[in-house]
């Protein structure tokens, strides 16, 4: 039994709202990451919402980075630089509070990874 093409429509509608919750969550809250919500809610929105993806199409902070992304997978230097940053102070942090080395050795190389991927992602041309 499928879905509905309205039941589809909301249950993206739903992810959109969740993920942006999520990235907006992310801004103040140190290890969880704001922008890989941000595009993932606008990757929802566009299946579910025309009015919502167009919102966060011309957000003043947001739009930018989805528009980048969107156009050639690009993400911006000042981006990378902050995710890389904060995932440094992140890995600092588990390794200040972690019951167990190895456990924020794990969450340290699997920053590593996503840092490394985030820095050879394009950089957009202005």
């Amino acid at each position: 039994m499928s879905l509905g093409r309205h039941a589809k429509r909301w249950l993206w509608l739903c992810l959109a709202y969740v993920a942006l919750a999520l990235g907006i969550v992310g801004i103040f809250l140190p290890g969880l990451p704001t922008t890989p919500f941000v595009l993932l809610a606008a990757y929802a929105a566009a299946n579910g919402s025309e009015k919502l993806h167009a919102w966060l199409l011309a957000h003043r902070l947001y739009g930018p980075m989805i528009r980048d992304w969107q156009a050639s997978g690009a993400v911006s230097r000042s981006a990378k630089r902050w995710s890389i940053g904060t995932m440094a102070v992140c890995s600092l942090i588990f390794f200040a509070t972690a019951p167990r080395w190895w456990m924020a050795a794990i969450g340290t190389a699997i920053m590593a990874i996503v840092g490394a991927w985030l820095w050879l992602r394009p950089e957009p041309s202005r």
